[in-house]
């Protein structure tokens, strides 16, 4: 028998941890954390040297730092299992529905989790309910700090569910040609997550991994717009940031009044919102389509930049009603939460239940950064009556459009039929 190779050896980033430890830790350059956390996906970290790495990124608030989320996140997209990104563009270019200013492109709804809050899996079921209009690749895992993950949500759907393990790089484009919903459990996509994950355990904080899931998307390059929940207000505006260095051009980061991860349905939400718009500074042609403009100055102006919006959502710019978090809390356990899913996407509860009226904001939300809401007229399907509902609220965002498009998913049977589309895929690859 041929033994396997042994392990790589540990590199010590000794010099890094004592500056992180010392006075000048706030000028350690963000590209030398981040390529220190990459070697915890290859497992070339000691434990002891790992723990006092994210213990210092703690207490520093390095961790916190726009530029170290986003190259750190990069890093960690990079160790990734790696999709075929000729073969998932070619499918989405045929599959993806251009509408309003969307382009078809893939869509993510997330959250930091940590709110404290264990409310219904509200960002997993209004990613299944957007589906119905948009390519959705939802990235999640099992519970951690509540008792209701988005994986565990989706194995508690009875009688048959998805098997979320047959999403894999390999599978993805294949997934998309029978279904808009894809669900990227994040250990198949991760594996060298595991190497870190007692120590995580052990040292009993929430740590800089805690905040670089949203961003870890395994196909985020070719992510058109998110929505991310954070659960602190002062989270919002680095995120944002740290969206805006990772190259994001629609994106919104939101967070509830109630130190909630999602829209909140009963009061104030605070929002920034990533906007994309032509440079003044830009010099070139003003025409878009003129592929002929080129420079020679690498520090000219670009054509479009993308700014930072911040505004506050109240349920009253969705045109619902506000509702007590108690009446959507607590989260129950992953099955009476998939139950509660499968009779919203069949009609089965209130129209105006206050977990329906939940979704549809956060759903809304979604719509209106990817830009199907600015279409000026309505052609989704049967059941919809093209009124388009034109009003601008906070942000200019059309938010009650976004949400007469979110009720006609639920309406229309669309979103359940998005599910069952995935749910039917992923039986039929055979993996278990």
């Amino acid at each position: 028998m041929t033994s396997e190779p042994p392990p790589p050896p540990n590199v010590s980033i000794t010099p890094l941890l004592a500056a992180l430890a010392g006075s000048s830790c706030q000028h350690v350059p963000a590209s030398e954390i981040a390529s220190a956390l990459a070697l915890v996906f290859d497992n070339r970290l000691s434990p002891v040297q790992c723990s006092s790495l994210l213990t210092l990124l703690h207490v520093t608030k390095r961790d916190h730092d726009p530029l170290v989320i986003a190259q750190c996140a990069s890093a960690m997209r990079s160790a990734a299992s790696q999709v075929d990104r000729a073969a998932l563009r070619e499918v989405v270019r045929r599959r993806g529905r251009k509408e309003g200013s969307y382009r078809g492109g893939l869509c993510d709804i997330v959250g930091t989790g940590g709110d404290g809050h264990s409310t219904f899996n509200v960002s997993t079921t209004a990613s299944i309910l957007a589906s119905s209009l948009l390519l959705l690749s939802k990235h999640g895992n099992r519970a951690s700090s509540s008792t209701s993950g988005s994986a565990d949500l989706l194995q508690s759907i009875a009688p048959i569910g998805p098997v979320i393990e047959a999403v894999t790089a390999t599978t993805l484009p294949a997934v998309y040609e029978r279904t808009n919903y894809a669900f990227l459990f994040a250990p198949k996509f991760h594996p060298g997550m595991r190497h870190v994950a007692h120590i995580r355990k052990d040292l009993g904080f929430r740590t800089i991994f805690n905040l670089l899931g949203p961003l870890a998307n395994p196909v985020e390059s070719m992510i058109e717009a998110c929505v991310v929940g954070v659960a602190h207000r002062a989270l919002g505006p680095v995120f944002a940031e740290a969206l805006r260095l990772s190259g994001a051009k629609k994106a919104l980061v939101v967070c509830g009044a109630e130190n909630l991860d999602e829209i909140s349905c009963a009061g104030t939400t605070y929002c920034w919102r990533l906007v994309e718009r032509a440079n003044p500074a830009f010099r070139g042609s003003e025409n878009e389509q003129d592929d002929e403009y080129t420079t020679s100055d690498e520090e000219a102006a670009p054509r479009r930049i993308v700014e930072i919006e911040a505004f506050e959502l109240q349920p009253a710019d969705f045109g619902l009603p506000a509702h007590a978090l108690t009446e959507v809390l607590p989260g129950q356990m992953p099955r009476e939460n998939a139950e509660t899913l499968m009779r919203l996407l069949r009609k089965e509860l209130p129209r105006n239940d206050p977990v329906v009226d939940f979704v549809l904001m956060n759903t809304a939300a979604l719509f209106v950064v990817a830009g199907v809401c600015d279409a000026e007229t309505s052609e989704m399907g049967e059941g919809d009556d093209g009124r388009v509902i034109e009003e601008r609220g906070p942000g200019q965002g059309r938010w009650k459009e976004g949400v007469r498009r979110a009720r006609w998913a639920i309406e229309s049977g669309e979103a359940l039929r998005a599910l069952e589309g995935y749910v039917e895929v992923t039986n039929s690859l055979g993996i278990r």
